[in-house]
């Protein structure tokens, strides 16, 4: 298997290359009668998309999508979407000089040991510019789930190097560059940024991601835990080295009476679990984050080989994020989006006669 897909009732599986002619995905099992257009798939890519700052990379694509089928007169009719996005600013000489080097930190080494041969103008496969398909995707999943269940994911960026939200608003987030959650401190992120950007260096980002209205009961013991398939999803995203649900890692520190999420009549006192007990959704808010590692393509000299093995030091020219955290925040909602919808599809499939059990606890006290 080249895994090249996931999910199982949808399956998406996506092609294409950072420097190729196009990009593109087929999403199968989405059910019939969604209504979507072209048009819809905008916001998000554009949310998503580099050259919209000068604190990301300065490629600028169109990203305009062409729905070539599983669409007609507007709706999903239940057989394979396929779309597609044209690369029209790719600028391929900017890696000439490193095509025989491996830079340190990328996928080139692990590629070339893998297939015995490699793309290396962007990174070919192993460029972020494969997450725009994604999202397109995620559009799909995130229109079909507010519809049918009323679920709704959004995340945030929650740490920009050593940088934390002092405070915390929703309203601010779509309102900056950054996906920030605390408009004053944008000035500080935009300076933090100008530095590291002169310096030549990057860094490393957190990305929260959150699902609203997610019933209780999605989600499938043992080998089909909803945890474990929206981690698995976030890692597979280029860059990132950790996923936590709910408290995640600060759980080591937490007694169990401080860990467990109480219950009453009235609702789950805490959320410590991240909606998810057992590898099953509690009806709670799904939370989810994931860290992403500083980018490696650094103008700055550092040493490697090249494909003969000969020492040498290697310079990367073009155009590159100091931080690819930045523009993560859409990507991980299409992949929380993603696996969300392939488990109300599975959930459906076999526990679709069961319909609502009770108690129904509500997700919080507050309802």
């Amino acid at each position: 298997m080249s895994s090249n897909s996931f999910g199982r009732l949808l399956a998406v599986t996506t092609f294409g290359e950072s420097h190729g002619p196009a990009i593109g995905c087929v999403i199968d099992g989405c059910p019939p009668g969604l209504e979507i257009a072209p048009e819809e798939f905008a916001h998000d890519l554009q949310r998503r998309a580099t050259g919209k700052s000068r604190h990301t990379s300065a490629r600028r694509e169109a990203d305009e999508v062409e729905i070539l089928s599983g669409v007609y007169e507007g709706r999903t009719t239940g057989t394979p979407i396929a779309l597609l996005i044209r690369n029209t600013d790719q600028r391929s000489k900017d890696y000439g000089s490193i095509a025989a080097q491996f830079r340190p930190g990328h996928a080139d080494y692990s590629y070339w040991q893998k297939y015995g041969i490699r793309d290396p103008r962007g990174g070919g496969r192993s460029s972020a510019r494969e997450t725009t398909m994604r999202v397109a995707a995620g559009v799909i999943a995130k229109k079909w789930l507010r519809q049918r269940y009323g679920v709704t994911v959004r995340g945030h960026l929650s740490q920009l190097g050593e940088i934390v939200p002092a405070g915390f608003d929703w309203s601010a987030v779509e309102d900056n560059p950054f996906f920030w959650p605390h408009a004053p401190q944008v000035p500080e992120l935009e300076a933090y940024m100008d530095a590291l950007r002169k310096s030549g260096d990057s860094v490393g980002a957190r990305v929260n991601v959150i699902a609203d209205g997610v019933p209780p009961g999605w989600g499938e013991p043992i080998y089909g835990k909803l945890d474990g398939e929206i981690a698995a999803a976030l890692m597979s995203i280029n860059a990132v080295k950790g996923v936590e649900i709910g408290d995640g890692f600060a759980s080591a520190a937490q007694k169990g009476t401080e860990h467990r999420d109480l219950i009453t009549p009235e609702g789950f006192q805490s959320n410590h679990a991240g909606g998810i007990l057992g590898g099953i959704a509690t009806g709670q808010q799904i939370v989810a984050s994931m860290v992403l590692k500083p980018t490696s393509s650094l103008r700055l000299p550092g040493a490697t080989v090249d494909v003969a093995g000969n020492p040498v030091d290697v310079i990367t020219t073009g155009r590159h994020d100091p931080c690819v955290g930045i523009r993560a925040t859409p990507i991980a909602e299409a992949m929380l989006a993603l696996v969300l919808m392939d488990q109300a599809l599975r959930h459906r499939a076999q526990c679709g006669d069961v319909g609502d059990v009770s108690p129904r606890i509500p997700g919080s006290l507050d309802g």
